[in-house]
């Protein structure tokens, strides 16, 4: 599976157990979590994160994009949100970087299109 499979994957997981574990396996410790709506560091914050989003767009899920460029320890992708058969309602990317061991050490990300 692919950094951003499983980076999508830990978003659409709903098992708070198992959304932990996916966490802890992607992030490092100390990562870090930056988007317009979100500033958080750790596991337990990006855990809160991923289920505040699951909150706000119960039913939906984040799917990957088109874009995926990496180099050295830096990688950037485009995300959809949206019903599982249908159209997205938010897209946008992230740009992570990668600590030595390949877990995502920061999370900058940015929204293109959002609900109204």
């Amino acid at each position: 599976m692919t950094l951003v499979e499983r980076y999508v994957a830990a978003w659409n997981e709903t098992d708070p157990r198992a959304r932990a574990r996916a966490v802890a396996e992607l992030w490092t410790e100390d990562a870090t979590y930056t988007d317009p709506l979100a500033d958080v560091a750790g596991h337990a914050g990006i855990a809160a994160v991923i289920e505040g989003a699951q909150g706000m767009f119960p039913g939906l899920v984040f799917r990957p994009g088109e874009l995926y460029d990496a180099h050295r320890h830096l990688a950037r992708f485009t995300w959809h949100l949206g019903p599982a058969d249908g159209e997205p309602v938010a897209t946008g990317y992230d740009v992570v970087e990668l600590a030595d061991d390949g877990r995502i050490r920061k999370v900058l990300g940015f929204l293109d299109k959002v609900p109204a």
